[in-house]
């Protein structure tokens, strides 16, 4: 599979000119070849083919009014008619309904918030013996290597963003040398507001909220923005101040989403998540939060991760109703309002966290192997062990807990053998405390009504 890697560049000032230069002859030739296509539309000629405007770009160098453009490298030129292709490639595609329906290609500006060119091998770009970046017509570029590349790279893009940063992206082919040995854990994954991830286990990952947290130093700025004249030099300052800000804001989220996603990864040999209406979302009052979740992105990375590693990636669709099903006994109950975090079944009497109990459900409707329920389930309390009641001094004699691997039939012959526990109603369930184990918390005891129940399938 094909990556990119990401690397910030410190080009001087001469190397920003050229860059600059490139930039706007990449958007020249680019508007160009789109209004020719465009001319050709309305007048009712046919398509106009890559050849065609190769050929068109080729004539124009040679007039006064396009010499400047031989100023650039010719591989940057071509390859925005290759962009152009593939922009109208994804347009008629979302009109068959291959991909989502994208818009018809636009003309750029120069006050877009991206400019790029890109470098293929025939362009005579390499890197040097002391680490920087040698690209045609522009020179050597300092780059701040954070990392080693894997292989060889085929394709270089050199992008400036609305910071005013550089970056230098490389295309690299990967193949099976990086897929990680076999694990047994397999997680479920409920995306939230509140907990920016609930996995199966009972683990809650708490929400950054990075918007959140920088919106006082973005009002600032962008208060700032607003008292600047327009065209003047403060003005453009202190727009490069807002959009710095706004950068360091998702270079943090993007930062944070792929700590979390590469820790699932490699500690699960397979991942389900819930295939969520972002779109939908973001259409109501908590659209800010949604935005600032940034769900899309991180679940992109974990598709990615996964077929990367050679891990197993599932999402279930949007209409399973994760939260209507009680993870223990599969009775659905209904909907319930977002306000209700935690209730008890009222088919085997277990209490039910909200979003443990859909990730629970998410990697179920995966079929993936988890455990019987959440963590904040438990059953019937046993009578515990004569070893357990005191102290001992020898660490042999020691027992902590109910051993995982014990079986039922050793629990039952223990109970039997123990003093007599006062008697429990047999309708109302205890819950475990915060300290027990998930596994201890999945099994039911012998006698229980849910030990013998056959459970209904999941017919939505």
């Amino acid at each position: 599979m094909q990556l990119r890697y990401s690397f910030r560049l410190y080009p001087s000032a001469g190397q920003r000119m050229a860059l600059a230069r490139a930039f706007g002859c990449v958007r020249v030739v680019f508007n160009d070849a789109l209004r020719v296509r465009e001319e050709a539309r309305a007048a009712g000629a046919p398509f106009v083919l890559s050849s065609e405007l190769s050929k068109r770009l080729t004539a124009s160098k040679k007039t006064p009014e396009r010499a400047w453009l031989g100023e650039v490298s010719s591989v940057v030129l071509q390859q925005s008619l290759r962009d152009l292709d593939t922009a109208y490639r994804n347009f008629f595609d979302g009109l068959k309904g291959k991909r989502p329906r994208t818009g018809p290609p636009r003309y750029k500006s120069r006050k877009d918030a991206r400019q790029s060119i890109r470098f293929t091998a025939n362009a005579s770009w390499r890197i040097t013996a002391g680490g920087k970046l040698r690209l045609p017509k522009i020179g050597d570029v300092p780059v701040r290597w954070s990392r080693r590349l894997p292989s060889t790279p085929s394709t270089v893009t050199v992008v400036n963003d609305s910071a005013g940063r550089y970056f230098a992206s490389f295309v690299i082919e990967t193949g099976s040398e990086e897929v990680l040995p076999a694990v047994t854990p397999e997680v479920g994954v409920d995306l939230g507001l509140g907990h920016f991830a609930v996995l199966s286990d009972g683990t809650k990952v708490d929400s950054p909220r990075f918007l959140r947290r920088a919106e006082e130093r973005l009002k600032k700025a962008q208060r700032e923005l607003s008292r600047k004249q327009e065209g003047s030099a403060n003005r453009g300052k202190a727009r490069t101040k807002v959009a710095r800000a706004h950068a360091r804001v998702a270079d943090a989220r993007r930062e944070f989403h792929h700590r979390l996603s590469t820790k699932l990864i490699r500690e699960n040999q397979a991942v389900a998540v819930e295939d969520l209406s972002v779109k939908g979302l973001a259409r109501t009052r908590l659209a800010k939060s949604v935005h600032d979740a940034g769900w899309s992105a991180f679940v992109s990375m974990l598709e990615y991760k996964a077929a990367r590693y050679g891990r197993t990636f599932v999402r279930i669709g949007r209409f399973e109703p994760t939260s209507q099903v009680c993870s223990v006994c599969g009775v659905k109950d209904g909907p319930k309002p977002l306000d209700v975090r935690e209730w008890t079944c009222e088919e085997c009497g277990a209490v039910l966290d909200r979003d443990v109990n859909a990730a629970v459900n998410v990697a179920r409707a995966a079929g993936l192997a988890v455990p019987a329920c959440g963590a904040q389930v438990g059953p019937v309390p046993v009578p515990a062990q004569r070893g357990e009641a005191g102290t001992h001094r020898d660490p042999q004699l020691r027992v902590v807990g109910i051993p995982l691997l014990q079986s039922r039939e050793e629990v039952n012959a223990t109970a039997t053998a123990s003093p007599p526990a006062p008697p429990t109603p047999p309708t109302a369930p205890a819950v475990t405390s915060a300290s027990a184990s998930p596994a201890d918390a999945c099994r039911t005891p012998a006698g229980h009504p849910s030990s013998t129940r056959q459970h209904p399938p999941n017919t939505r």
